[in-house]
């Protein structure tokens, strides 16, 4: 399989995050990128490093204002007397409040939900570098059977205006509304163990693109605030919308039940081509400690996938630091050449 990367995806590492009351370790390190990219190599992909193109494909999908933000955020933080080394917010305005203020912590507290997406001075370089392996291999993807966006970091929590949950820019938001102008109709299928809510907020008015989340309980962890049954899109996207929270410790059999529910779902959209938010934090011995997939399950995975026949892109999303990560990586991408040789 083609692999798409970049290496300043590797840039952003800020060690600590914010979250309890208290800093913790930062779940996505450097080396989350460079265990993914060792695989690759170890198991004999094709392995491309993505060009940097221009900004439109993002400003497609997110708000312009807020890709200037993020381009600029840390040059006016380390600007400012008395600021600490890393851009974290202290202030959230919520659904009472509706000015955008220009002063740096106010803007900061717009622009995100949380204290979730620490920002230093490689952040920009990072996330952009991100989008731009998810937007080439977007455009690789016609006339092969499937494309790997090595992203890191993770984009499926932002929103087209908002970071939210180590996420700046949507990869998987961004290749998917660049695939609807070659395949037409895209489905988006999202088995990251938390719920791609900015994904959803994206495409929940549209007509073109269905979206899928397989996902923790929003009522047990985050997002907390979206991925709920309930929600199934509204206007043109209407029914568009399928979301499956399911409880704590969700097994094998239960998981790929649910992706059968949402694969059917695809093949009766009949897309053009199919794009996965493909998050490894599902399984047994991620940190998330959430659900309890096996390699087994993720070779499934895969394989089911694979057996639609489609154009795939994969994206990835989140996995974390385990002994174990590489290993499920390997598991779904065996599964999905099995199928698809």
């Amino acid at each position: 399989m083609l692999v798409i990367h970049h290496p300043d995806q590797a840039l952003h590492d800020p060690e600590l995050v914010f979250r309890t009351g208290q800093f913790i370790p930062q779940p996505d390190r450097r080396e989350r990128y460079e265990i993914f990219q060792r695989v690759m190599q170890e198991d004999g992909h094709a392995v491309e490093t993505a060009p940097f193109g221009p900004l439109d494909p993002i400003t497609a999908v997110h708000d312009p204002d807020y890709v200037t933000f993020l381009q600029t955020v840390y040059a006016r933080w380390s600007a400012s007397p008395g600021y600490g080394p890393v851009v974290i917010p202290n202030v959230h305005p919520t659904h009472r409040m509706h000015h955008k203020p220009t002063e740096l912590l106010g803007e900061l507290g717009w622009y995100s939900n949380s204290t979730s997406c620490p920002i230093t001075a490689d952040t920009w370089p990072s996330v952009h570098a991100s989008a731009q392996v998810a937007i080439h291999a977007a455009d690789r993807l016609s006339g092969l059977p499937a494309v790997y966006a090595m992203c890191r970091p993770p984009g499926h929590h932002a929103y087209p205006d908002l970071m939210s949950g180590a996420c700046f820019l949507n990869n998987a938001a961004i290749a998917t509304h660049r695939l609807t102008k070659t395949f037409g109709k895209v489905a988006l299928v999202d088995i990251d163990v938390h719920h791609g809510n900015g994904s959803q907020f994206i495409f929940y008015e549209r007509a073109d693109v269905l979206f899928c989340s397989i996902h923790v309980d929003p009522r047990l962890s985050a997002p907390l605030y979206a991925g709920y049954a309930d929600e199934i899109g509204e206007g043109a996207g209407k029914g568009l919308n399928f979301n499956q929270p399911l409880p704590l410790e969700t097994r094998d059999p239960e998981w790929l039940a649910a992706i059968d529910e949402a694969l059917a779902r695809v093949q009766g959209f009949a897309p053009g081509a199919v794009a996965v938010s493909l998050g490894f934090d599902a399984a047994e011995h991620d940190p998330v400690a959430t659900f309890k997939i096996t390699n087994a399950g993720f070779m499934e995975a895969g394989r089911r996938f694979a057996a639609l026949d489609l154009p795939t892109l994969l994206v990835q999303e989140g996995g974390y630091l385990s002994p174990h990560l590489g290993s499920y990586l390997r598991s779904f991408f065996q599964g999905f050449a099995r199928q698809s040789s």
